[in-house]
């Protein structure tokens, strides 16, 4: 499955990018397949393991923010691997 999510700090400025860096610490830790977009993140691998690491995340910032809201995607198929990269050269492709 793929999970696209983000984590936002209420009241805590505008620039997030040290609470994406603590989330991205978490995200490679995990080992699971992620890409990093200038709104979200996106990650693969199986239910648990996906959950498992946006909790952390959501733990981690709100550990950093008095209040935060975590929103999540999910796009789960059957028998689907490396999706991330298929789906990306797929629109590519077709864009060429």
């Amino acid at each position: 499955m793929i999970a696209e999510f983000t984590i936002i700090p209420i009241g805590s400025g505008e620039s997030l990018s040290p609470f994406v860096a603590e989330c991205l610490k978490i995200v490679k830790a995990s080992g699971l397949r992620y890409e990093l977009t200038a709104t979200c993140t996106i990650i693969e691998g199986e239910y648990d393991e996906v959950m498992r690491v946006i909790g952390e995340c959501h733990k981690k910032v709100r550990s950093m923010s008095r209040r935060v809201v975590t929103s999540i995607r999910i796009d789960d198929r059957e028998g689907e691997s490396n999706a991330i990269e298929r789906k990306v050269r797929s629109v590519e492709e077709k864009a060429a």
